[in-house]
């Protein structure tokens, strides 16, 4: 029987086109059609605001519902329906349209995938398994860039969103492989509550956390600044390297994807050691210092080879930021079950600069020169800076405090889903069960009869 862990890691693989959405080749596919640079960047940022408006709703329902799997499955779903759309019509509210629903569909997948790896694998090897999930993710990334750029070649750009939708309907498979009894509902939210048949009632001002907490709100506003600069940068570099040196703009668009991905992956497998060794603070400090690096490095090299530098510089940045950010969420919030909206909560400031980034790069360029829209994307990031040196060290302060109460929360006992599994029926549906309810009970025989 196969291990629960093996159908999340595909469901991270197909996860990558549902996150993604059409990404820079839905700019290709509307530019050939007529559609300038600041009409594109205003239809991306008004499908981005749904999208931005939907990150804390989409956190509370995956810490409200017990069934998460249901909401990857619905993800996929819009994804499909999101990929048919643009494949028949490319009018400017249909594309709106769209876009809002992969918007949605990227911005519920965070969250959930984030409440099913805690509900399987608890708080203790969750950065481990996470990275894991992340190497997977880019994984996927890199196969769909590779099959994107030969379909987008081959037989034109609408077959990548018929690719797209491929994905999303792979998703839903691989998520309802998923055994239901893996995921713990309690633990999932971030909850030190083993049994799933009794009530578990979150304190309303525990939603106060959310305002009160100032690393959560000092790391927000580091990733804001951070996303209003890099999110529109590979659509924009893109569509310049395929204006100046007239190259077929769906490979460039691919190119430029593989080799972010590539990074991202590599980047992704060592984050658990780099956070281990070095810390949070560290390690986001020096994501957020590849900003400006890659925005001067892509206004210099508009050429087809500047590709190389300007997504490495990307990856590195972003594969460190996709593990840190939901472990160190994680550790702040663990206990007051509100993990997945703290994580809603940080991806919609991270997201209102992102959707306000193709608006701002478009504007830019199309009436400075895209050397110039990059160059003001990459000085965004002196804004981020400020913020994580100044105050950053509350992160720590934070960090450190949380530690030890960690450390005495209980957590899932996982050893059964890392050894050979156990063959006889419904055993994969009981083992999360079984191994955490053995582990409570070692937990209360540690601490003693029970006096109250």
């Amino acid at each position: 029987m196969v291990k629960p862990t093996i159908p999340l890691l595909a469901v991270s693989f197909f996860a990558a086109d549902v996150q993604a959405g059409a990404g820079p080749f839905l700019g290709i596919f509307l530019q050939a059609r007529g559609w300038t640079p600041d009409t594109i960047g205003t239809v991306m940022t008004l499908g981005a605001i749904v999208g931005m408006l939907a990150t804390l709703p989409a956190g509370a329902l995956v810490d409200a519902t017990s069934h998460r799997r249901a909401i990857v499955v619905g993800a996929g779903a819009l994804t499909i329906a999101a990929a048919w759309v643009i494949w028949v019509s490319q009018h400017f509210w249909p594309i709106t349209l769209a876009l809002t629903a992969t918007a949605i569909a990227g911005t519920t997948m965070g969250p959930a995938m984030i409440g099913l790896t805690l509900g399987m694998i608890g708080k203790r090897n969750f950065d481990r398994q996470y990275g894991r999930n992340q190497v997977a993710n880019h994984a996927g990334n890199i196969v769909a860039a590779v099959l994107s750029g030969v379909l987008g070649w081959w037989l034109g750009i609408p077959y990548v969103f018929a690719l797209g939708a491929a994905f999303g309907l792979a998703c839903i498979g691989s998520v309802l492989l998923i055994p239901p009894g893996a995921v713990h509902r309690h633990f999932a939210r971030g909850l030190a509550h083993r049994d799933e048949k009794e009530p578990s009632p979150v304190p309303v001002d525990s939603m106060r956390i959310l305002l009160h907490s100032r690393p959560l709100l000092v790391l927000s506003l580091a990733l804001a600044a951070f996303s209003l600069g890099n999110s529109a940068m590979l659509p924009l570099y893109s569509l310049a390297v395929a204006a100046t040196h007239h190259r077929d703009a769906s490979q460039i668009a691919a190119a430029n994807i593989v080799i972010s991905q590539v990074v991202m992956l590599i980047a992704a497998v060592y984050a658990s050691r780099a956070i281990r060794r070095w810390g949070f603070w560290w390690v986001i400090l020096a994501t957020l210092i590849t900003l400006p690096l890659r925005g001067f490095t892509a206004a210099l090299l508009d050429t087809p080879w500047g590709i190389l530098p300007v997504q490495i510089f990307d990856g590195l940045g972003s594969g460190l930021q996709g593990v840190a950010i939901p472990a160190l969420v994680m550790h702040l919030l663990h206990g007051t079950g509100r993990v997945n909206l703290g994580q809603g909560a940080v991806q919609g400031v991270e997201a209102a600069g992102a959707c306000l980034s193709p608006m701002l790069g478009g504007w830019i360029a199309n009436r400075f020169g895209f050397p110039v829209a990059f160059m003001a994307l990459g000085s965004l990031t002196a804004i981020s800076l400020a913020a994580w040196i100044v105050l950053g060290s509350q992160i720590r302060q934070a960090f450190d405090t949380r530690r030890g109460e960690l450390e005495g929360m209980e957590d899932l006992d996982v050893s059964a889903l890392f050894r050979e599994p156990d063959v006889r029926p419904g055993a994969s549906r009981r083992s999360v069960r079984a191994v955490c309810r053995s582990h409570g009970a070692r937990s209360a025989n540690r601490s003693g009869p029970n006096t109250s």
